[in-house]
């Protein structure tokens, strides 16, 4: 039973399969008809396609033959063969929903450029040939306008943009005075930028900027697109506010035709009607909706296009461009959207040594940037558009330029910053001064400068007094910070203090340090006839410092620098001679610093390379820096004559100078980065090219009035402390150089030695007494050399 049914399966299974089979047959039998059946068709197609080409190639031949007999059509009559071919387009066809690309008109409006520029080039410059004439006298960029706006067919407004965008650029000529070229072109600049990410953005900021291309050649043309907005009160209405804006003719004094997208007829005069005239800079515009679409290199270009358009010299652009114009709000908004995107906690390093960024060229990685700090790529967008903010102030028109740098101090300077670096927090403070140290570094535009340093210092010109210092609470503040009881806040505010006194701009040096010194009144006051009898040159109440151990004798008091003319055009004698003036040698001021640190304190002789010869090098090259900055700043008729200083006005140093020496009398006890910071910032203030400057900080010899202290005065008592500790450090100098060797990286580590800060301050002080004497040599030198 289990046999037959096993056959029965069997046979079942035979029959299916052979059923499959046939039909399996029956299926290919099918389908090689079909393979026929294509072939036929194929091979048809085939046929009529060499006939085509056949008939093509004939054709060509018989054409070649017929325009080498026969002359060819003009080329209007070409041009105008191809408009007409487009216009015939709109009344022939009934379906405006297949795409332009469908259609041949892409091709006729790029044959009709080419005519344009092949008749331009057979012609002589300016003038004018007959198809440019047929496209001027029958509007055909206004026609071309009005299909572009209503996109008929689909894609035709890219198209329309294309060819407005070839025709300005190839054509040589200038179209846009003609008013049949700037009005459609006005036009369609309205409807750029009226849809964020558009197809047609490309094509777009492609128009837009060469249109800002062709104003940057010809500047008066921008007249031709500033719109007068026509704003009065709408008499139908009873509400005064009710405002009724058209759209008047730009100031060309040509009348505009009717429409919903030209402009309206003038108003009506109207004596119970007031107006109000407002330019409207629909490209200015059309660029600010263009700098928000997510394509980044479409914001890159509609930048561009905004620095050419400010850089305009027209007067009525630039103040439209400031009054009427979204631009001020995008600069700062930005900015301060940026800045707030910034962690509340960065560390100062990672700010300060970020690569540099030029704005448009910050190519980025996210997930490698995350990697080396959190924030970097907050941090590089903030300074991208700040370098951008930076260089459209820098190429604007001066008043343009003035303002926006005015709006920036008041919209992100003070509303944005100011908060940060009056804060008590000290994560908050650090972060906050790094920043402003990076945004100080970054900026050049002399305008934007200009207002930082207003905001930051204030713009006061007079003599600072004591009972004064806190009128402007943000200066004092950071004046404050420079003796923090945070050292990591004191150094960097003295690193933005050093950077701010190299920036080119005269009111920082004034308001820091000139304006205390202007009337020399930190020298004694004594009439003449009331000057006590002088001894060995000097009164006898003065140190004499030809006797004082810390000198040689060849530092005789009766060569005291008198007078400060060291910048004056008197002829000045070789320094190795005394001058008639009285002036003291160089080389005596030189040997006062370099004689202030006793021997037993000295280390620098037991290691190459560090020794006074090392600084004139540096001295020389900062000094012609430095000098460059300041020659167009008016130091002119410097140094005042002491006959007309007010020497009885009580002297202030000022807060600035008062914090740097306060810093500089402890820097037996403060860490060594803070004592590398200060003396540094002093030295830069040394170096200025200013004759009260270089007699208060440089000259050992003047004599200074009661109560008051210079530069050396305050190292004078450093030096006095330290010889008395001096005496209560056994080994002091072995330690001393040993401690030299380690900075340097000429010895390892190792175990602590005692008294560290002390050692590492009397290091600090020997260089610096270095530096001053090569600072001082320096410009005594530069001075006699520019003396006739």
């Amino acid at each position: 039973m289990n046999t037959n049914s096993n056959k029965r399966c069997h046979g079942v299974q035979h029959r299916g399969s052979q059923g499959l089979y046939e039909t399996s047959n029956l299926d290919r039998g099918g389908s090689n008809r079909k393979k026929i059946e294509e072939f036929s068709r194929s091979s048809r197609d085939k046929l009529v396609q060499s006939k085509n080409k056949m008939f093509s190639k004939f054709t060509s031949i018989l054409q070649h033959a017929v325009e080498a007999l026969a002359p060819s059509l003009p080329l209007q009559e070409d041009f105008v063969y191809h408009w007409k071919a487009i216009t015939h387009y709109y009344i022939e066809t009934s379906d405006d929903k297949a795409p332009v690309t469908d259609t041949n008109i892409p091709s006729h409006l790029e044959q009709m450029l080419d005519i344009l520029t092949q008749e331009e080039l057979e012609r002589e410059s300016g003038e004018t040939g007959p198809c440019m004439e047929y496209l001027l006298h029958h509007k055909i960029l206004e026609t071309l306008y009005t299909l572009g706006k209503a996109d008929c067919p689909p894609g035709m407004k890219q198209q329309v943009l294309t060819f407005y965008t070839k025709l300005l650029g190839r054509i040589r000529q200038p179209l846009l005075p003609h008013i049949n070229v700037h009005r459609p072109v006005q036009k369609l600049i309205r409807l750029c930028g009226e849809i964020l990410a558009a197809p047609t953005e490309n094509e777009e900021i492609q128009f837009l900027c060469i249109v800002c291309a062709k104003l940057k050649q010809d500047p008066y043309l921008v007249n031709f697109f500033l719109e007068n907005k026509v704003k009065r009160p709408d008499p139908k209405s009873a509400d005064a506010e009710g405002v009724r804006e058209d759209y008047a003719s730009p100031d060309t004094g040509q009348t505009q035709a009717g429409g919903p997208d030209a402009e309206p007829p003038e108003p009506k005069a109207d004596a119970t009607i007031q107006s109000n005239h407002v330019n409207n800079y629909n490209i200015v515009t059309s660029l600010l909706n263009l700098t928000k679409s997510p394509d980044g290199r479409i914001v890159v270009k509609a930048c561009e296009g905004l620095m050419l358009l400010v850089s305009l010299p027209e007067p009525a652009a630039a103040k439209c461009l400031t009054e009427n114009t979204d631009l001020c709000v995008l600069l700062t908004d930005r900015l301060s959207a940026f800045y707030k995107a910034l962690p509340t906690s960065m560390d100062p390093v990672d700010i300060e040594t970020v690569e540099s960024v030029n704005w448009g060229l910050d190519v980025y990685n996210m997930k490698d940037d995350a990697a080396i700090f959190t924030g970097k790529r907050a941090l590089i967008s903030f300074l991208s558009w700040l370098d951008y903010c930076d260089q459209l102030i820098k190429e604007a028109q001066k008043t343009a330029a003035a303002v926006l740098a005015k709006v920036v101090r008041e919209r992100f300077f003070v509303s944005i910053l100011e908060p940060q670096l009056m804060q008590t927090s000290e994560v908050g403070i650090l972060t906050s001064t790094a920043l402003l140290n990076r945004i100080i570094r970054q900026v050049t535009s002399e305008a934007l400068l200009k207002e930082m340093v207003y905001f930051l210092l204030g713009e006061d010109m007079g003599p600072e007094a004591l009972a004064s210092i806190s009128q402007h609470p943000l200066r004092h503040r950071l004046i404050e910070h420079c003796d923090h009881l945070s050292d990591e806040i004191s150094i960097m505010t003295l690193r933005l203090f050093e950077h701010l006194i190299q920036k080119p701009d005269q009111h920082i040096v004034h308001s820091l340090v000139l304006r205390s010194l202007g009337e020399r009144n930190y020298l004694e006051n004594k009439p003449q006839e009331d000057k006590e009898p002088l001894e060995n040159g000097q009164p006898h109440d003065s140190v004499d410092l030809e006797e004082d151990p810390l000198f040689g004798d060849d530092l005789s008091a009766d060569n005291r620098l008198s007078s400060p003319n060291w910048l004056s055009t008197s002829p000045i004698q070789s320094p190795d001679h005394a001058k008639p003036d009285g002036k003291t040698e160089v080389h005596k001021i030189v040997n006062s610093f370099l004689c202030l640190v006793p021997d037993e304190a000295k280390s620098s002789s037991h290691v190459d390379g560090t020794g006074y010869d090392t600084y004139l090098r540096d001295a020389h090259r900062q000094f012609r820096d430095y000098c460059g900055i300041c020659q167009r700043w008016d130091w002119r008729g410097t140094p005042k004559p002491i006959e007309k200083c007010h020497l009885d006005n009580p002297f202030f140093e000022g807060h600035f100078l008062k914090v740097l020496f306060d810093r500089m009398g402890r820097i037996l006890d403060q860490p060594y980065d803070v004592n590398l910071q200060v003396t540094s910032v002093l030295s830069k203030l040394s170096l200025l090219p200013h004759p009260h400057m270089h007699e208060y900080l440089l000259d050992p010899y003047i004599n200074l009035g009661p109560g008051c202290r210079s530069l050396f005065s305050v190292i004078v008592r450093v030096v006095g402390d330290l010889m008395l500790r001096i005496q209560r450090i056994p080994d002091f100098t072995p330690k001393l150089l040993l401690v030299r060797k380690r900075l340097l990286g000429l010895e390892p580590e190792g175990l602590n030695v005692d008294h560290m800060t002390l050692l590492e301050g009397v290091i600090v002080l020997e260089e610096f007494c270095k530096e001053l004497a090569a600072i001082a040599f320096v410009k005594f030198h530069a001075a006699a050399s520019s003396s006739p």
